[in-house]
């Protein structure tokens, strides 16, 4: 029910882990997902290690998510000097194309430990059920689960 929208965006991603070049608000940097089916529900999990709640940006256009995502600078001392820093900072993003049988008017999130958790509940009108058989001269009608 999840689609990729571009399929060059894990070569730029290892390009940009190896150029070492941190995301910007017109170029940004993939981040990684899980998406898996929960009972009645999708979860899609971003991993977003660092990265304050209130600079997490969640949108929904028709059937395209959109989740962006700033990692700051931490604000050290005047004396401290950096030996060393490999976590990457700037910006983050990802969009994933939403099947059309998913509810995306009730999606949650939730943000814990670093972890971005969307729920996205699948509509009524997908979910599936029986049909009765009518004999001839009856009307067939549809049964709901």
């Amino acid at each position: 029910m999840l689609m990729r929208t571009d399929p060059f965006r894990e070569l730029d991603r290892l390009t940009q882990q190896l150029l070492g070049t941190s995301g910007t608000w017109s170029r940004p940097s993939a981040m990684p997902m899980d998406a898996y089916r929960e009972g009645d529900e999708y979860v899609i999990a971003f991993d977003l290690p660092g990265v304050s709640s209130d600079a997490i940006d969640i949108d929904v256009e028709r059937h395209m998510l959109t989740v962006k995502a700033e990692r700051r600078p931490v604000q050290k001392a005047e004396d401290v000097q950096m030996e060393l820093s490999e976590r990457p900072l700037g910006v983050f993003s990802r969009q994933v194309m939403l099947a059309d049988t998913l509810d995306t008017e009730n999606i949650s999130a939730d943000y814990d430990a670093g972890v971005l958790t969307l729920r996205i509940p699948i509509a009524e009108r997908a979910k599936p059920r029986k049909i009765a058989i009518g004999s001839s001269g009856t009307s067939r009608k549809e049964i709901s689960d």
